[in-house]
C-alpha cells in the first residue's frame, strides 16, 4: 500500500503514533504499571517530593542496588512553610520488578451507562463489559515499609505517578467516545443531505448552521452547571460528552455533504441507481466509503479537542472531581501559587502529558493527511 509506505517515511507521524501507542498501552494496564492504587494514601506523606533512589547503603556504604528508605515528615515551619523530611537509613528497602501489592482486575472495563436522559434527574447503571484478570503484581515497587514515589505525592498523600496513569484512562478515552458518537451522525446526516438534496437538504443544513453557532466551551460550562450534584464525577462527565457529541457533528456533516454532491455524479453511483439500488444502500455502500480519507484525518485531528475540553472542565471544577483522577483535575493544583512554586512535581507531569498527547494526535493527523492525499498516491 503506497499510503502506508509514505506514512512510515514520515518521522513526525511515526513519533506521534509511537507516543500514542505507548500512552494507551500504559493507561489500559495502569493497575499493573502503577505501583499503588489511585486512592491509596500513606501515613505522614503529603506533598512529598520525588523519592530519592540510593544505590549504596547510607550507613555502611555497601552496594546493594537501587533502594529507598522509609521517611517521616516533621511539623510545618511557620516562617518558610517547609517541613523537614527525615529518612530511616537503618531500613533499606530494595526496588524490584513485578512486586506484590494491592489486588486489582487487569483489563476490567466498567462503564456507567445512562438509562434515563433527563437533565434534572438522569439515571445510570454500572455495566461490566469485561470482567478482567485478577492479579496483585505491579511492574515495580519497594520491598519493605518504604514507598517509592517517583513523582512525589499530593496533598492527600497519594502517589502522583499512580494517579497520573489511572487519570490517563479518562483523558485518553474521552476523545474516542466523542468521536464514536459524533462522527457516525455527521456522516449519515451529511450523506443523506448531499445525496437527496431538495427541501430535506435545506432543512438539515439550516439545522447544521444553527448548531455551528453554539460556542462549545460555553455549552460545556452550562451543561456542567445544570447537572444535579448527586451524580458521580464519571457519570457527570460521561453525560456531558454524550450531549456535546450529539451537537458537535455539524461541521463534519457540512463537509461530507459537499463531497457527496460531487461523488453522486460519478459513473459508478449512476450505474447503481440504474440497477435499482436504494438510496440508503447507495449512500452507505458506495458514496460514504469514498469519504473515508477525510473522515480518518478529521477523526485524528478532532480527538485533541475532546481531551482539551476535559482538561479545561476539570481544571475549573466542572468535570472529573476528586477523589477520581484525571489529567485535568490534577492540573487544578496549578491555581495555587505556593503549589506551583514549591511543589512543581504536581503540575508539570500532567501538563506535559496533555501537551504530548495533543501534539502526537496532530502529528499523526498531518501524516495521514499527506499519506492519503490522492495527488501524492499517483506520484
Amino acid at each position: 500500500m503506497a499510503w502506508w509506505q509514505k506514512l512510515k517515511q514520515n518521522k513526525l507521524a511515526r513519533f506521534g503514533a509511537a507516543v500514542l501507542l505507548l500512552f494507551y498501552v500504559v493507561v489500559i494496564g495502569a493497575d499493573f504499571f502503577a505501583p499503588y492504587g489511585p486512592y491509596s494514601t500513606q501515613p505522614s506523606g503529603s506533598l512529598l517530593p520525588p523519592t530519592e533512589i540510593y544505590w549504596r547503603t547510607q550507613s555502611a556504604g555497601e552496594w546493594i542496588g537501587p533502594h529507598v528508605y522509609p521517611t517521616e515528615q516533621g511539623p510545618v515551619e511557620l516562617e518558610t512553610g517547609d517541613r523537614k523530611i527525615t529518612a530511616d537509613f537503618s531500613q533499606p528497602c530494595p526496588l524490584r520488578f513485578f512486586v506484590r501489592g494491592a489486588e486489582y482486575f487487569l483489563l476490567r472495563v466498567r462503564l456507567p451507562l445512562p438509562t434515563r436522559f433527563s437533565l434534572s434527574q438522569p439515571q445510570f447503571k454500572d455495566v461490566t463489559l469485561l470482567p478482567g484478570i485478577r492479579s496483585d503484581r505491579h511492574l515495580f515497587g519497594a520491598i519493605g515499609p518504604a514507598r517509592v514515589n517517583l513523582l512525589g505525592t499530593d496533598e492527600q498523600a497519594r502517589d502522583q505517578l499512580s494517579r497520573l496513569l489511572h487519570g490517563g484512562r479518562i483523558s485518553l478515552t474521552i476523545g474516542l467516545i466523542g468521536i464514536a458518537i459524533s462522527f457516525p451522525l455527521g456522516l449519515l446526516v451529511g450523506g443523506i443531505s448531499g445525496y437527496i438534496g431538495g427541501g430535506l437538504d435545506a432543512v438539515l443544513m439550516r439545522l447544521v448552521e444553527v448548531l455551528m453557532t453554539i460556542p462549545s466551551i460555553y455549552l460545556l460550562v452550562a451543561l456542567a452547571a445544570v447537572l444535579p450534584p448527586s451524580l458521580t464525577s464519571a457519570q457527570r462527565f460521561l453525560l456531558i460528552v454524550l450531549i456535546t457529541s450529539f451537537v458537535s457533528w455539524s461541521g463534519l456533516a457540512r463537509v461530507i455533504r459537499g463531497q457527496v454532491l460531487s461523488i453522486k455524479e460519478q459513473e459508478f453511483v449512476q450505474a447503481s441507481q440504474a440497477m435499482g439500488g436504494r438510496s440508503l444502500h447507495i449512500i452507505t455502500r458506495h458514496i460514504l466509503p469514498q469519504t473515508a480519507t477525510y473522515v480518518v484525518i478529521s477523526a485524528t485531528l478532532a480527538v485533541p479537542g475532546f481531551i482539551i475540553a476535559e482538561a479545561v472542565l476539570s481544571l475549573i471544577g466542572l468535570g472529573i472531581q476528586e477523589p477520581d483522577p484525571s489529567w485535568g483535575n490534577m492540573l487544578s493544583s496549578a491555581t495555587n501559587a505556593s503549589i506551583l512554586l514549591l511543589q512543581p512535581w504536581m503540575v508539570w507531569p500532567p501538563a506535559t502529558l496533555i501537551v504530548l498527547t495533543v501534539l502526537s494526535f496532530n502529528l499523526l493527523g498531518d501524516g495521514l493527511r499527506d499519506a492519503l492525499d490522492p495527488r501524492s498516491l499517483k506520484q
